[in-house]
């Protein structure tokens, strides 16, 4: 039975006739279940113990409100390690359920490691996993959750809501209940992409977070590195509560990093790079306006005192005005000025 079809009637849009029986299913099988109690689309990847070190998969992908079996049983009743991280194609960065264990992913594409002593020399990186201690040998069930106290059902819709708003299609209240609003969005979506009227409720979330992820590609701000060298970079511009800087975004040569992942407002933008060259740092030679940097990631609002605030005054560069809410700022080596010892 066709969720979309059932959904714009007017019925709850994870009907219980289809999702006990799905819930049930999970159930039955032997093994580590992961289920998704968030509005967001969440990609996994588990650790799991092997003689003495760890393997780690992934990744998994979680749609709200769905379960999926990330290891078969029978399972070992030892610490597994557990982490993940929202889709790209949802704004306002990427959100992360993390730990403390440092493991090596690989964050482009699919990968199934036999723990690697070294990420960087295999071209991974790592990631904070947190310990999940499973006790029992034939089944285990591990879900991510949010603020907000979702069930499966609940998920599921305002996941849905979600991916409307971040695909450009409605704004509305993210909550989990169903309204006129909603379910006209979903049908006007539909109809405009000529997707028949029983779509399923998995299709049209996959449908939404495509089209979502091409939404964000024509907005915000992106940071591009086109030298040969690895690059830390920050941002300033005037927030809602006066001016704000934030940063690090790390550019590795020819990387870029999208810093603002929503549409550009019409204010100043400013820019600041260091670049790593051997023993030497060199920053931008047109920098000139001061804004507060902090030693690790930050996010500060203000651009006065920053040392009586342990931060440190750094100069920016002012960034070309944003074209159609967009803005794409690439360092090139001859923007930097040559520097003393770092």
């Amino acid at each position: 039975m066709a969720q979309v079809r059932s959904f714009l009637k007017g019925l709850v849009f994870l009907a219980a006739s289809l999702a006990l029986p799905a819930i049930a299913q999970a159930q039955e099988a032997d093994g580590w279940k992961l289920c998704n109690k968030t509005s967001y689309i969440i990609e996994a990847a588990v650790g799991r113990p092997v003689g003495g070190s760890i393997n780690v998969d992934g990744w998994f992908k979680l749609q709200p409100g769905s379960c999926q079996l990330a290891l078969k049983g029978p399972l070992e009743p030892k610490y597994h390690f557990l982490y993940g991280r929202t889709s790209s194609a949802h704004r306002g960065g990427v959100r992360e359920w993390r730990g403390e264990t440092e493991l090596c992913v690989d964050p482009t594409g699919g990968f199934s490691l036999e723990s690697p002593p070294n990420c960087t020399a295999m071209g991974l990186e790592p990631r904070g996993f947190r310990p999940v201690q499973i006790t029992n040998r034939t089944r285990w069930s591990t879900s991510f959750t949010e603020i907000d106290n979702y069930d499966l059902e609940k998920a599921r819709t305002a996941g849905v809501q979600r991916l409307l708003e971040e695909a450009n299609v409605f704004s509305g209240a993210i909550d989990g209940h169903i309204g006129y609003k909603t379910r006209a969005a979903i049908g006007d979506f539909l109809k405009k992409n000529n997707l028949p009227a029983d779509t399923s409720d998995s299709d049209l979330i996959d449908f939404l977070e495509q089209v979502a992820k091409d939404a964000g590609r024509n907005v915000g701000f992106t940071l591009c590195n086109r030298t040969d060298k690895r690059i830390w970079s920050a941002i300033a511009r005037r927030g809602t509560e006066g001016w704000e800087s934030r940063g690090w975004w790390m550019l590795e040569a020819g990387g870029c990093a999208r810093a603002i992942d929503r549409g550009l407002r019409s204010t100043e933008y400013y820019v600041y790079g260091e670049m790593e060259d051997g023993t030497r740092t060199r920053t931008l030679a047109k920098a000139s306006d001061a804004f507060c940097v902090g030693r690790a990631k930050f996010a500060i609002v203000g651009r006065d005192d920053c040392e009586a605030s342990a931060y440190r005054t750094a100069l920016f560069q002012r960034a070309p005005e944003p074209v159609d809410r967009r803005l794409v700022f690439e360092f090139f080596e001859r923007d930097f000025a040559k520097a003393g010892t770092q």
